[in-house]
């Protein structure tokens, strides 16, 4: 066995993805602050050319950089753009009426009248909203909550209590899942029993749940948890030279889009 195959990898565990796939290999909080600025800047716009340009910017850098599968393309390609067809309809329907009066009528459903100014506005507002989902989903799709919770911890000096807690928390999910599953499957052996609303499922979860959350008690209390102001960290996830790369391009294209567009989005 050769030296570098007992080395250990001091950094976080990454999602298996080709060297293209950057953002997986950023750090989280470089992919969860980049976007913010604009995220909070599309609350104020109120055009549709601001927030088309941003939710084209982050489906870019999805696409380029996250691991494509079946259920991300499911959500860019039909969640995503049904969701803003639903929310241009339902916001063109709750515009006030007056405000629009002056504009072409599309469609007259007895006294109803709507018009192309509300079918304007309500574009308008589900664009902005997409765009906000839609970079929030540049750091929610390619990163774990441990790795965030350890990036908190490390960058932003979060007390290690809360942070280990957190990723203490995260574990619990699958686990959770896996009970799940198995007494579904003892329930089908019962010549399968079914439960309403899965209440009969309750009871076994909750208590395989407090048992387990006893044991990682135990656990942290035999490593001391919480005795000493500070800890030694065995998976790093640092900021690179990568990140600060990244950080810098999506302010400066975030900051291209308002100088091109916003102006006339007041």
């Amino acid at each position: 066995m050769t030296t570098a195959s007992l080395s250990l990898d001091p950094y976080a565990d990454v999602a298996p993805a080709s060297p293209v796939r950057f953002l997986h290999r950023l750090n989280p909080l470089v992919k969860l602050l980049a976007p913010a600025p604009a995220m909070i800047m599309l609350v104020f716009v109120r055009d549709a050319a601001t927030p088309a340009a941003f939710l084209a910017l982050a489906y870019g850098v999805i696409l380029v950089g996250a691991r494509m599968t079946g259920r991300l393309a499911l959500m860019l390609f039909v969640a995503v753009p049904a969701l803003t067809a639903a929310m241009t309809i339902g916001f063109a329907a709750w515009t006030d009426p007056a405000r629009v009066a002056g504009t072409t009528a599309v469609l007259r459903l007895g006294d109803w009248t709507l018009h192309a100014g509300a079918v304007q506005i309500g574009a308008a507002t589900g664009l902005r909203l997409a765009a906000i989902i839609a970079l929030a989903l540049v750091a929610g799709l390619t990163t774990t909550g441990p790795d965030l919770a350890r990036s908190l911890v490390q960058q932003l000096r979060v007390p290690y209590r809360v942070g280990y807690t957190a990723i203490a928390a995260f574990r619990f999910v699958p686990r959770f899942a896996r009970e799940l599953e198995i007494i579904r499957q003892a329930h089908r052996v019962r010549a399968g029993h079914r439960s309403f609303l899965g209440l009969a499922y309750v009871v076994p979860l909750l208590a395989g749940a407090i048992r387990h959350a006893e044991r990682v008690a135990l656990a942290m209390d035999a490593r001391a948890f919480g005795a000493h102001p500070d800890r030694t960290e065995r998976h790093l996830v640092p900021v690179r030279a990568r990140d600060v790369v990244f950080g810098v391009l999506f302010l400066a294209a975030s900051t291209a889009v308002f100088w091109v567009f916003f102006p006339w989005g007041l």
